[in-house]
């Protein structure tokens, strides 16, 4: 880990140097144009994470990794008279987060690669970059807060919660938080699409959003599990659908291709709604059950990140999210080693273990991690 970094102000700019990471769209092109014009010195850059055309997909690029993208990012920088890269991680980016998305998949869990991406890829890239090009912070376009209190730096919900993104940063070290400014935590996405247009940024300022995950753009992760791992369909193909007593109710198309809670695309009739239950890689096995089977009151958390505090007290209460537009739970926090388990207040739906759970107090992260299992 880096040691935390203590700002030396640029003599260029009276508030010092800063790295933006621009990917074309209206968020980050606004970070930059704000910045720059509250006197930073900003540098842009562009990072391109993955070449779609590679993946053997039926789309062209999208999102952050197209050529259009790249272009418009670096169009603002020459408007406005900062200078902007084009950064290649293709490489590091697809040896861990496509392998580790792999992996999750036939391991039985859901992963959420874009957590994985921000906390191991993205940030330590543009920490490094930073560095190389004595920029005193980065910053991105995320919809975010952070803050100085007691020694630590923590990470906190935007003003806009229908944009907040808090649960995809919860992975971010002391030392990128120290180093990190999020100048649209204060703001509602609409007040962020008027600055584009008062900028002269007519067009980006109507511009719509990607939600997609950049590497699989067509939202198939089937087909790109299909294409990406040999011989997947005959190792995986013709497993068993069962009930909860271990009945055996018909044959699916391989244990990586469904996910906990999944109702649709299961192919089966047994005269009732089920769902996914369970995914047992072993032995290829789905478990299908009613709705009230997903109903849990507990679960494990592991590889925890630490925000607001150093450790967390026993028993402690906290608002636990396990997915990104979950609203969160009231639960206790119980140390269980290096893991946490979580008490929910009430019972939740469809634990999915590979997902990611952060815990909060208030707006503010105290801590998360990734969900291990799920149990009563």
């Amino acid at each position: 880990m880096l040691p935390l970094f203590v700002p030396l102000r640029s003599s260029m700019s009276r508030n010092g140097k800063v790295l933006v990471a621009m990917s074309g769209g209206i968020d980050s092109t606004v970070t930059a144009l704000m910045l720059h014009n509250q006197g930073y010195e900003v540098v842009g850059i562009t990072m391109k994470t993955w070449d779609y055309a590679h993946s053997g997909g039926g789309k062209k690029e999208t999102g952050c990794c197209n050529l259009d993208s790249f272009n418009d990012a670096r169009q603002a920088a020459v408007d406005h008279g900062f200078p902007h890269y084009v950064l290649d991680i293709r490489e590091e980016f697809g040896d861990f987060v496509i392998n580790n998305f792999v992996d999750e998949y036939l391991a039985g869990r859901t992963p959420n690669p874009c957590v994985l991406c921000n906390t191991h890829i993205k940030w330590a890239a543009l920490l490094k970059r930073a560095n190389a090009l004595g920029c005193d912070y980065i910053a991105t376009g995320h919809y975010v807060k952070v803050r100085e209190e007691n020694s630590r730096f923590v990470l906190s919900k935007a003003k806009d919660l229908t944009k907040d993104q808090s649960y995809v940063l919860w992975g971010l070290g002391q030392d990128c938080l120290s180093r990190s400014l999020y100048p649209l935590g204060g703001y509602l996405k609409t007040e962020v699409r008027q600055i584009a247009y008062d900028l002269g940024y007519e067009a980006l300022s109507k511009k719509a959003e990607s939600y997609e995950i950049c590497f699989v753009p067509d939202n198939d992760y089937r087909g790109f599990l299909k294409r990406n791992v040999s011989g997947l369909e005959e190792r995986v193909d013709g497993g068993d659908f069962v009930l909860t007593n271990g009945k055996v109710v018909g044959k699916h198309k391989g244990y990586p291709f469904y996910t906990i809670g999944q109702r649709k695309g299961l192919d089966i009739a047994l005269g009732r709604p089920v769902f996914v239950t369970q995914i047992i890689p072993e032995t290829n096995t789905v478990v299908l059950g009613d709705a009230d089977e997903l109903q849990q009151t507990e679960m494990l958390v592991s590889g925890l990140n630490m925000i607001k505090y150093d450790t967390i007290p026993d028993g402690m209460e906290a608002i636990t999210k396990i997915r990104y537009r979950d609203a969160g739970m009231t639960s206790l926090l119980h140390n269980d080693g290096d893991n946490i388990c979580v008490s929910f207040n009430h019972a939740v739906n469809s634990i999915a273990p590979g997902q990611s759970a952060v815990f909060y107090e208030g707006d503010d992260v105290i801590a998360g991690g990734i969900i291990r299992r799920g149990f009563n």
